[in-house]
This record gives C-alpha cells, structure tokens and sequence, in this order.
C-alpha cells in the first residue's frame, strides 16, 4: 500500500530587485503585447528600421503583398461602401448639425489616413451617428448653429482636434486599457438610448418643424414636437422609400422633388453645396478664448466613442477573419485621423460598424476598399454636388433613422437579465440616463456604472466553503458539487479575488461567520468539533499591506478561539508579499500547505 503524500511547505520566494520588479509590473501592464519582440531577432540596423516603419505603418506589411485579386475584391466593396456612406454622410452631418458637405468632407481625407495608419482590413472609416449626435448636442447647448453657424463650426473642428489629441496621446502612451472601463452591456445601454434619441431628433426632418428643440432628453424632443405639431401640418408629405439602399433612394426622391418642383415647394431641400475637395481649415482651430474647455470635453467624450466603436468593430472583423489588431496603434492611428481631419474640414470620424458590416459582406479583403470609397466620394464633391440641391430632407432623416435601427437590440437586455443581473442594471442605467436626461450624462452614467461593477466584486468578493470531491484528491465548493463532502476537524475556505484594503473588513468578518456557521452544523449534526481553518489562496492574485493585517488579525481571532489558521497554495507573488511583510513567519513558514 502506498504511503500517503506529505503536505508539502510553500518554499519562500526568490528575491527580486526593486527595478526588476518595477520594470516587469511596467511590461506587463503598458506591454502585454510585447511590440518590440520582432525588432529583438534583428540584428542589423537597417532591417530594425524597416520592421520599425512596418510596425508604424501596416500598408508596407500588406502592401508588399497586394495582388490584382485583392484589388479586383476591395474595388467591389469599395463602390459598395460609397453607395451607403454619400448619403449618410450628408445625413449624419445634419445630425451634427454641420453644413451638409462637411459630411462627405469627412468621408474622404480621413478614410486615406486610415489606410496608411490602420491595422484592420475590414474597418470602413467615415462619420458616426451616435458621434454626430453627441458631438452636435454638446456644442448646440452653449452655442446655436443656426444663429451663429461659423462659431460652430470652429468649435466642432476644435472638438475634432482635442478628441484626435487624445486618441493619439492614449496610443503613444499605452492607454488603451482605459477604454476598456466601459462595459458591453453600458456601451449596449448607451447606444440604444443614443439611438432613440437620434431617430427622435430627426422628426424635425420629418414634419418639417422649424423651432425644434437643442436639447437630446426624450421628453423635451417630444414636448418640442406636440409644441409646433402645427408647422408639421402644413408641409406636404413625401412617401417614405426604403432605405436598404440609401443612395438609390437619395437619388429616386432627388429626382420627384425636381420633376414636381412646383407641386412640392412646401418640402425643405439640401439646398445648394459648394463643389470641390476639403478646404484647409487650420485658422478654424480655436485653442484659446471662452469655449475652450466645452471643446476639450466634447473632444474627451467623443473621442472615447470613436475609439470604443472603431476598436470594437475593428476586433470583431479582425476575429472573424481569424488576425489581430494592435488596439494601441488604432488608437494612434484613429486619433491622427481626426487630427489631420480637423485641419481638412472634417469633423470626428471612427469605422462606423454599418458601413464597416457592408464592407465585409461585399468581400473587402485591405484597407484599400476605403481608397476606392475616397475615390468615389471626391468625384462627388467635383461633379455631382448640385444633385443635392434638390435633395429634400425628409430623406436624410430617413437615411438615419433606418441606420441607426439596427443599434436598437431588444435581445441584448433579454440575454443580460438571464445571465447577469448586475451587467442587466448597468445597461438599463445608461439607457435611461440617455433617454431622460442627455446624451453626455448617458456616457457618464455609463462610465459611473462600469466603475461600480468593477469595484463590487473587490469589496464584496466570493469566499466558498471546500469539501473533497468523493473518490478524488480535488477540493471543491460544497454549494457547487453536491458529492463533495466536508472533512473533519477542518473548515477549508476559498478566496477567489485579491485582497485589498476595501475588502479587508468584510473579509474578516465574513470568515469568521462562516466559522460560527459551520461550528453550529457541526453540533447540530453531532459532528467533531473543528480546530483547523485552512484559506486556499490559490485565487488570490494580489494582497496589499491592509490584506497581510487582515490575515493577521483574523489569525489572533482564530487563537483566541483554539482554532490554527493555514494558509494554502498562495501564488508567488502573495508568497513574496508576505514573506517581505515578516508575516511569512505566522502566516506562510511552518504553517503554509
């Protein structure tokens, strides 16, 4: 019969120098990538600098491999991308409240950025609906488009220019992880609410009401609404075409008001647009005077919107295609895009993840299908922008509307409720908050929520009581495995999170309840009476200095009670905490398993 094993003692972990330690902690936490790895297996300097430019500018990886297949495919999605990002681009420039041409300004120098700088193949760059509204719902509250148009439009240049400023400044910095604090389920919750909102707003094109309101909460738009019902009665109406191909519809409607221009003068038109490329709008930037801090805010908030949607789509692209994309240089390379946009008449663009759905189903194999599109969009704004004159509003709303549907998931909240209660609220939160309040205090209820659910699980962690599993030498939740049973003399319990100050005191009073718990099932059951506490810290993969005096105290406790703490499995990084803490000798020597 073979001997039973020995309990074997944690050994006391290596030393390690303060710079080592520091400099692995930076690694890992602003490098998990490891991006300079492939400049480590060169040893020539020019071929250091050639990996260096590929790194910097993807289009010389791919673009060494481009073949005429590849152009023939991205040449298809290209036209078809442009088809839907014409109109829309009007559409969302309205939704900015921004002069029409500004919208296709915007679909044409940042998608080029793009294709040098990006490194998703599947990404198609151009404005957003849930940007334009935020974008043009913050500034419309200090300032009135209509009433002062030029001052707007510097402020949402300038709001472009912060948010580029900080979308590159995240990326050269190693910041993506911020952006990482907003949930799905918040992200979910605020664009939905966003959506509505949007799809609200654009009643105005709808009934041809004037006096519309600034505001974005949906009982002012609807108050607004049943306000000036009056203004919508006299306009006369204009079927709605199905916008499941928006420019067919951009052009059939453009065509009725123009044939039946005397029967429709009731109905408001683009009007005329000026013909040519972006114009350089560098005096435009305004980084001094009264509203500097309204652009900076502006600039934070929509320029967390852009890179949460465009690196979110980007990945879900790039997973389907089975490769990665590098989340800091999309940073870079999105926040570069809008800065050098700024400066070209363009205001804050991300990949739209419609435009970016329809560049994947027509086949985009690069980033050159966003060429073709710029392509496309400049022959526009050289040839064709009097088309639009006769372009009735009604339409662009529509447009938006029938884009901005898709964001509206009902099977979200079902599913959340289902699987998680807490991530079911954060959704709702942000949803509400943008639908009854405004678009801003939908992100910061959205931000607020996700910090919240990041910060339960710290102070309000999970401890389980261990049995051994029959038949096995495995230790499980006795509430989870109803064939593990409970030792003798022992209460084994699990802590599965890290043990920090905010936890400490619920830590210590929850291990002791349990105790008192498990000693009256034990005498009611008639059992023997318990003298060991054993804490498996095999899922502690931090402690501070308040968790090791927790644990110390919680150790007085115990011996005041005739019970001996151990400690069990800790990983090396606790083991090290405590044995520099001089705690290893009561907590970790003799008494660790």
């Amino acid at each position: 019969m073979d001997a039973e094993p020995a309990h074997r003692r944690v050994p006391s972990p290596p030393k390690k120098k303060t710079a080592h330690s520091f400099g692995q902690w930076i690694g890992e936490c602003f490098f998990p990538d490891d991006p300079l790895q492939i400049l480590k297996k060169e040893k020539t300097a020019m071929k250091k600098l050639t990996l260096g430019l590929r790194c910097l500018f993807p289009i010389l990886t791919w673009g060494s491999n481009y073949t005429l297949e590849l152009l023939k495919s991205d040449i298809i999605a290209g036209l078809t991308i442009s088809s839907m990002a014409i109109p829309q681009g009007v559409s969302y420039a309205n939704l900015a409240n921004l002069p029409p041409m500004y919208g296709l300004y915007s679909s044409f120098v940042p998608p080029l950025i793009y294709l040098v700088l990006g490194s998703s193949r599947d990404l198609a760059v151009g404005p957003s609906s849930i940007i334009s509204v935020v974008l043009g719902s913050m500034l419309s509250e200090e300032v009135s488009p209509e009433d002062q148009p030029l001052l707007f439009l510097q402020l949402a240049l300038t709001t472009t220019f912060f948010a580029g400023v900080f979308q590159a400044s995240l990326g050269v910095l190693r910041f993506g992880f911020i952006v990482e604090f907003l949930s799905k389920p918040t992200l979910a919750g605020f664009t939905g609410g966003a959506a509505i909102i949007t799809i609200l707003q654009q009643l105005k094109g709808l009934t041809g009401i004037i006096h519309f309101t600034k505001k974005t909460g949906i009982l002012p738009v609807m108050l607004s609404v049943f306000d000036h019902i009056s203004e919508s009665m006299k306009r006369p109406k204009l079927f709605l075409i199905s916008a499941t191909a928006p420019l067919i519809s951009v052009l059939i409607s453009t065509i009725i008001v123009f044939a039946f221009k005397s029967e429709v003068q009731g109905i408001t038109t683009v009007g005329q647009l000026p013909e040519g490329i972006n114009p350089p709008s560098v005096s435009m930037i305004r980084l001094q005077g009264s509203y500097l801090m309204l652009t900076i805010k502006a600039g934070i908030i929509t320029g967390i919107l852009s890179l949460t949607e465009g690196i979110a789509v980007g990945r879900t692209f790039a997973s389907l295609n089975d490769y990665q994309i590098d989340g800091n240089k999309e940073m870079m390379a999105i926040g570069i895009m809008n800065m050098i946009g700024s400066l070209s008449s363009s205001f804050v663009t991300t990949g739209s993840f419609s435009r970016s759905a329809v560049n994947y189903n027509a086949g985009s194999k690069t980033a050159v299908s966003n060429l073709i599109m710029a392509f496309v969009v400049l022959i526009t704004m050289m040839l064709l922008m009097p088309l639009f004159y006769y372009t009735p509003n009604v339409i662009l709303s529509v447009t938006i509307i029938v884009a901005v549907m898709g964001l509206v998931d009902m099977k979200v909240p079902l599913r959340l409720w289902k699987v998680d209660k807490l991530d079911f609220i954060a959704y709702v939160s942000a949803f509400l908050g943008v639908l009854f309040i405004s678009v801003p205090m939908g992100l910061a209820i959205a931000v607020g929520v996700s910090l919240i659910k990041i910060l339960l699980p710290l102070t309000r962690p999970n401890i389980a009581v261990m049995g051994n599993v029959l038949g096995t030498q495995c230790y499980r939740s006795i509430g989870q495995y109803k064939d593990a049973i409970r030792i003798p003399h022992l209460v084994i319990l699990s802590i599965e999170f890290p043990i920090y100050f905010a936890s400490t005191v619920y830590l210590q009073e929850r291990i002791l309840r349990w105790i008192r718990e498990e000693e009256e099932r034990a005498e009611n059951a008639r059992e023997n009476d318990i003298k060991y506490v054993i804490l498996d810290m095999s899922g502690v993969t931090k402690i501070d200095i308040s968790g090791i005096d927790a644990l110390l105290e919680i150790k007085k406790s115990l011996n005041k009670r005739s019970f001996q703490l151990l400690i069990a499995n800790p990983i090396g990084i606790v083991a090290e905490k405590l044995f520099i803490s001089e705690a290893w000798e009561s907590l970790g020597s003799e008494k660790s398993l």
